[in-house]
């Protein structure tokens, strides 16, 4: 009897790397090669297939793969009926939603929309670009950009829609940002046959719970501490908590250990904090996922 297999689209490109290394947290270890784009796992009921983020929303919709990661922008613009299983989000560079923003020369005339009328807009967004001049009631041309969007500008071009996270790479090529045309996160979709499977449907949801706790977990450390039962409520006051700590009692009837989950930027301040209210043995730990 052949073996069941969820065939998973990861993102190429941008978000691969990224992805790869969240999977990684999950605790799935993908391996991609150069030469293809047929990854291995080490879960063999998965069939890991790399695709460009553009096109996943397009395969997920016509049934070659199950599931698969892809930014919502891709989605609405490919107009894909999928369905959205889990918001996951994560970019490039940061765990942040992305931008589209419509950019333009900093020595240009254009101040808005407005002023687009006429005007010819680069761009690999098409189809939410002409849905966002027609809601603010703008008649302009809008070009299909095959890459190096930012450059457009100095050949011909009067503005760009693009992506961007931190707008380095805008300021970087002499542009500013006039207006968000759209914000993107990041999606885990489904094939609506594959997602009134039950196995399918099962294993997808296993996988996406692993996925959002890893993410969860970015940015956060566990630590652990010893303290007198004197200086308990010290202690707690000073610790921030997802939920209340843990405090469980030591052999001797005296101390207590406890245990919490904090953001890592604060650790620096609130381990000598601790120290002085009284805790001891304080050890500081990694996440790699956390679970409600």
């Amino acid at each position: 009897m052949e073996k069941k297999k969820l065939k998973l689209g990861i993102p190429k490109g941008s978000l691969q790397e990224t992805t790869l290394k969240l999977f990684e947290k999950a605790g799935y270890k993908i391996r991609v090669s150069e030469r293809s784009y047929f990854p291995s796992i080490d879960d063999e009921e998965i069939e890991p297939i790399l695709f460009r983020a553009q096109e996943m929303s397009r395969y997920v919709e016509d049934g070659i793969i199950d599931c698969g990661i892809t930014g919502n922008d891709w989605i609405e613009e490919n107009s894909s009926s999928v369905d959205r299983i889990a918001e996951l989000i994560y970019a490039k560079q940061s765990n942040r939603p992305v931008r589209w923003v419509l950019a333009v020369p900093n020595s240009s005339d254009i101040k808005g929309v407005s002023d687009l009328k006429g005007k010819k807009i680069a761009t690999e967004l098409v189809k939410v670009t002409k849905k966002y001049l027609k809601e603010n009631g703008v008649e302009a041309e809008v070009e299909f950009s095959w890459g190096a969007t930012e450059v457009k500008t100095k050949m011909g071009m009067d503005a760009i829609v693009e992506i961007t996270e931190t707008g380095s790479s805008l300021r970087a090529n002499d542009l500013k940002i006039i207006d968000t045309v759209c914000v993107s996160t990041t999606q885990f979709i489904a094939n609506k046959k594959s997602w009134k499977d039950a196995w399918k449907k099962e294993k997808i949801e296993r996988i996406v719970l692993l996925l959002k706790g890893a993410l969860r977990a970015e940015g956060k450390v566990g630590l652990k501490m010893n303290a007198r039962r004197k200086d308990v409520e010290k202690i707690i006051a000073i610790l921030p908590s997802l939920k209340a700590p843990t405090v469980a009692p030591l052999f001797d009837e005296g101390w207590v250990d406890i245990e919490t989950i904090i953001d890592e930027a604060d650790v620096k301040r609130l381990i000598p904090e601790l120290r002085n209210a009284g805790a001891t043995g304080i050890i500081e730990y990694p996440l790699n996922k956390v679970i409600d």
